[in-house]
């Protein structure tokens, strides 16, 4: 009983004391906005036909699916032109800024309402990869994804040492950011557009926007440590749980489409690959596929691989090991299919959601190699020589109270 009160009172600690898995979150993070930036800004000369008035989807069709499913959508309150830029603009700056993981709390919920509203204007545009990116924008809202790697940690970093020095601290940038969307939630929700359909996304909106303004205020005004400490736990607890549904997504994700492979006659047979290798849509090399398709065993081996891998994955997360080679595997599989097959947002979108499962030790070499990297670069440009610092232990990157909590 004492074993397990103390295994008990360990986990409870490990999942309220910190955020877990800063760099894994952080690689998500880059991952999605990455893959949304980079499609928004292909489909820029195109963006009218695919989600704006000039589309095929018309604006009165989208009215009335929305008035069926609820879905959130800004580009329902209106078909202007000007509104749909405007939204448009907001997805790219939004991507862009979370990408760089500045105030990324706010840009999180920026980032989910441009997916949102883009993919549920026009939902007959989206592929696999556009409904891993659905759902990952939300989860991102509830994580801490910017403590490492990110200008948020550079500017806490900073505040922390000029807190040392007996210097003040004044953000004024995050409190004009909150005033001026606080005053654009409160506008939409008074015109009625926000609880238009579901009310999920509009209470999640809310339910932010005033965290946000309760943890400053407490920041600000509390005389004791009590109430910060207490913040700082339901913050941890929330980004733990919103890590851990990412984790058990992706294994869904896999086992779901491992298992319905085993059902089709042709992963059966083996021949399952050869088929999408052959048709003109996903075939933007023609002479690759035909090469790759040329070998009737490798075709063969491919196509159980395949199943194999998806099916056996969630159940390789108890062995280290294990779990990193499928992930290698998995990983190799999509990039090959982003050239092969002409489909690099879906493999993108992919790729991002099994970073979550990344080994830390590997994530901070490759932090640590590109820092060194910067550092030389800067150096070469005849900037200051970086000051070596003492490598902080895993599990004990700095978290702060502020608006990128």
């Amino acid at each position: 009983m004492n074993r397990f009160a103390l295994a008990l009172s360990t986990a409870i600690a490990r999942i309220t004391e910190s955020a877990l898995g800063p760099y894994q979150s952080a690689v998500v993070r880059i991952g999605f906005s990455a893959t949304w930036l980079l499609f928004l800004l292909r489909e820029l000369p195109h963006r009218q036909e695919l989600y704006g008035p000039d589309g095929p989807w018309s604006w009165d069709l989208a009215e009335q699916l929305i008035a069926g499913n609820g879905a959130f959508t800004a580009l329902i309150w209106t078909d202007g032109r000007i509104w749909f830029e405007s939204v448009y603009g907001l997805a790219v700056l939004s991507s862009a800024l979370l990408l760089l993981g500045w105030r990324t709390r706010t840009m999180s919920v920026l980032f989910m309402v441009g997916v949102l509203s883009l993919q549920n204007r026009s939902i007959f545009m989206g592929d696999g990869g556009d409904n891993v990116l659905h759902l990952m924008c939300v989860y991102l809202v509830f994580t801490r994804c910017g403590q490492v790697w990110s200008l948020d940690a550079r500017r806490a970093r900073r505040e922390n040492e000029a807190r040392a020095r007996g210097e003040r601290v004044v953000d004024r940038v995050g409190p004009a950011l909150w005033i001026v969307l606080g005053l654009i939630l409160i506008a939409v929700t008074g015109a009625g557009r926000l609880l238009e359909g579901d009310p999920v996304i509009p209470a999640l909106l809310w339910a932010v926007w005033l965290g946000l303004g309760v943890w400053w205020t407490v920041g600000r005004l509390a005389r004791t440590d009590q109430p910060r400490i207490l913040l700082d736990v339901i913050g941890n607890i929330v980004h733990n749980g919103a890590l851990l549904v990412i984790m058990a997504e992706a294994c869904l994700i896999y086992a779901t489409a491992g298992w319905y492979k085993i059902q089709g006659t042709r992963w059966q047979d083996g021949t399952a690959v050869y088929y999408p290798l052959h048709l003109d849509y996903f075939s933007p090399w023609p002479a690759l596929a035909d090469a790759l398709s040329s070998s009737a065993t490798m075709v063969l081996l491919v196509t159980y691989g395949t199943v194999a891998v998806q099916v056996a994955f969630p159940f390789t997360l108890f062995n280290r090991r294990v779990k990193n080679v499928l992930l290698a595997a998995m990983m190799t599989e999509h990039a090959v299919i982003a050239v092969v097959l002409g489909l690099p947002f879906f493999s993108l979108a992919m790729i991002a959601a099994d970073a979550v499962f990344l080994p830390t030790s590997f994530l901070r070499r490759i932090g640590g190699r590109a820092a060194r990297a910067h550092a030389r670069l800067t150096a070469g440009r005849g900037g200051p020589a970086p000051v070596p610092r003492t490598r902080a232990p895993e599990g004990a990157e700095e978290t702060h109270v502020g608006f990128t909590a």
